[in-house]
């Protein structure tokens, strides 16, 4: 399996027979300027999309007639098995962002969990809806989202073995959120990889969780 990162919280998670699964595409320019990521050239096959916001929901123009998924329904596309599980875009049960979906990817015999705008700590039974993952991708910027400590203990409470951060300040984010360095002072084991993209293999996963740090040009 391949993941790619495209900046914010989209991300192109490929198998190994090539079908394309793309998380939250984000809308190059808006909200004034501040989501300044160059547009998405990536074609996918199937699109998750978080929550109905520009800077997750830009699905549009994406090239390769992909299959949107919105909501928490179990699609199988391609022998990828996509599900969601719904959480809120706040701590106040939505009522000041409205709702967020935590997607479930199942591919090449691993589980990736994209959290989407997460806003608050998983409760048990949410956790237990989403279940053990082993590639997590977690917002860690605060703000609008979890920040580094809750970031940290969701990926604790899922398991994960692998944890890839995004939604946090960049040269080309403007949004008022905290750099990625700010979780990775919170964990012991990290990685910057100098590229957009690395391969992830299930009998070679670390023992101990780690966090790898994508570029995304």
């Amino acid at each position: 399996m391949k993941i790619k990162w495209l900046g914010h919280s989209s991300f192109l998670i490929e198998s190994s027979d090539g079908t394309k699964v793309m998380t939250d595409p984000f809308e190059s320019g808006s909200y004034d300027g501040a989501v300044a990521y160059a547009p998405i050239k990536d074609s996918a096959d199937v699109i998750t999309v978080s929550h109905d916001h520009a800077d997750h929901n830009a699905v549009d123009g994406i090239a390769g007639n992909p299959v949107i998924i919105r909501g928490g329904e179990e699609t199988i596309i391609k022998g990828v098995v996509v599900r969601g599980v719904g959480t809120f875009h706040d701590e106040s049960k939505g009522q000041e962002r409205g709702r967020n979906v935590v997607h479930i990817v199942d591919v090449d015999g691993l589980r990736v969990g994209h959290l989407g705008d997460l806003g608050h700590a998983l409760s048990d039974d949410e956790a237990e809806a989403v279940g053990q993952v082993d590639v997590l991708l977690a917002p860690v910027g605060g703000y609008y989202t979890i920040g580094p400590e809750e970031a940290r203990d969701v990926a604790e409470k899922l398991g994960a073995r692998i944890v890839i951060p995004m939604h946090y300040k960049t040269e080309d984010l403007g949004f008022p959120i905290q750099p990625v360095d700010d979780f990775l002072k919170l964990m012991e084991q990290v990685e910057r990889v100098a590229a957009t993209s690395i391969e992830i293999d299930k009998d070679n996963l670390p023992e101990k969780r780690s966090v790898i740090v994508l570029d995304y040009k």
